[in-house]
C-alpha cells in the first residue's frame, strides 16, 4: 500500500545529518535505507522533485541522476514505484504471518 505520509515513518526521521553526506559515508546512509519501510515512497519523492543532494530511497544523487537519464520518459515516479511498495507490503505481511 502506498504511504502518502511516508516521511513520518521513515527510518531516518530526525536524522538528516546521516543522509546528507558525501563519499564513503553514503554507504552507511544507504544501510539505514535498507531498514526502512518507506523506501519506494522516499525514492519517488526525490525523483519526482529532482532532489540533487543526499541519499533518498537508498540511492545517492549520482545513482538517481543515472536513473533519470536512463528513464527520461518517466514523469511520475510514484506511479512507477507503487508496485515496489505493494511488493514490500506483501513481503512484510508474509513475514508477520510466519
Amino acid at each position: 500500500m502506498w504511504n502518502a505520509q511516508w516521511a513520518q515513518e521513515a527510518a531516518c526521521l530526525g536524522r538528516p545529518d546521516d543522509l546528507f553526506v558525501q563519499g564513503a559515508e553514503q554507504n552507511r546512509a544507504k544501510q539505514l535505507c535498507n531498514t526502512c519501510e518507506v523506501t519506494a515512497e522516499c525514492l519517488a519523492e526525490a525523483l519526482d522533485h529532482r532532489i540533487e543532494w543526499g541519499v533518498w530511497g537508498g540511492m545517492t544523487e549520482r545513482e538517481r541522476r543515472a536513473l533519470l537519464r536512463r528513464k527520461p520518459h518517466v514523469t511520475r515516479w510514484h506511479e512507477v514505484l507503487k508496485p515496489a511498495a505493494a511488493e514490500r507490503e506483501r513481503g512484510t505481511s508474509r513475514q508477520v504471518a510466519r
